[in-house]
């Protein structure tokens, strides 16, 4: 389970960049796909990981994530997401600004939680991801949640 550092009591709004980007890994775990806006977060960085099929992202000055916000996730949706994320990741408050609007608004986000990664290396690109894995990961994430129970 990712650690989380903020305990809040939901809704919860959720920053994310990769995988859960498509909607359809976000049905299979949710059951619904949450209302969300595409979102900026500044000074971080998306990369892959070799071997891996999703990506990380690490704080890095005048670096900018693209990615959306999730909205209103209650807290047994956000335990789904820190159980998907698992241990490598640390679910942290980040501050995030609305492509449409530049609001500015905070969110949770899971960050890589190895920061010296030697397996971290060039940009993760989602588009590729969605041509080359996703129906293979929509796959793997139903046995994941076959295996917690949840579907």
């Amino acid at each position: 389970m990712a650690a989380a550092i903020s305990p809040a009591m939901g809704p919860h709004n959720v920053f994310v960049y990769g995988t859960l980007m498509a909607d359809e890994v976000l049905h299979v775990l949710l059951t619904r796909v949450p209302s969300y806006s595409p979102a900026l977060l500044p000074n971080f960085h998306r990369l892959s990981l070799k071997g891996r099929v999703y990506p990380a992202i690490l704080a890095k000055e005048n670096k900018t994530v693209s990615g959306k916000v999730l909205k209103g996730l209650t807290d047994a949706e956000l335990e789904i997401l820190d159980t998907f994320e698992d241990e490598r990741y640390i679910r942290k408050s980040v501050e995030i600004s609305l492509v449409d609007t530049s609001e500015k608004l905070l969110a949770e986000a899971y960050v890589w939680s190895n920061v010296d990664d030697p397996d971290l290396y060039a940009e993760w690109d989602f588009e590729e991801w969605k041509r080359s894995h996703i129906n293979d990961y929509i796959a793997k994430t139903k046995n994941f949640m076959e295996r917690i129970g949840g579907a």
